[in-house]
């Protein structure tokens, strides 16, 4: 499922393949290999997404393994929760860094 994550997450901040390939280093064709999960993402790669993302690499696991409750959930359903997950971690993820700069 890890790899239904990161495209959700791609999709979600509305960023094209092009784009995310640019940012992070690795070849357009690579990164729909591994959105499609032909391609098995190294935890170098899983730290790029989450820096370009500002999301914890525990949190995109985490995001991946809810993911796996699919048939339980219609897609439409599932795709709305996934946005407000992803909006509860960048909030998590601000209320971090401010405390951080405290």
């Amino acid at each position: 499922m890890l790899h239904k994550a990161l495209r959700l997450i791609r999709q979600y901040h509305k960023e094209s393949l092009v784009e995310l390939s640019i940012s992070l280093g690795i070849p357009k064709e690579k990164i729909v290999e591994l959105e499609s999960g032909v391609w098995s993402p190294s935890i170098e790669v899983l730290q790029r997404y989450s820096s370009h993302f500002d999301i914890p690499v525990s949190s995109l696991v985490f995001f991946s393994e809810s993911l796996g409750t699919q048939g339980r959930l219609s897609k439409r359903l599932r795709l709305h929760l996934a946005g407000k997950i992803l909006d509860i971690v960048e909030w998590v993820s601000n209320k971090n860094e401010k405390t951080e700069k405290a």
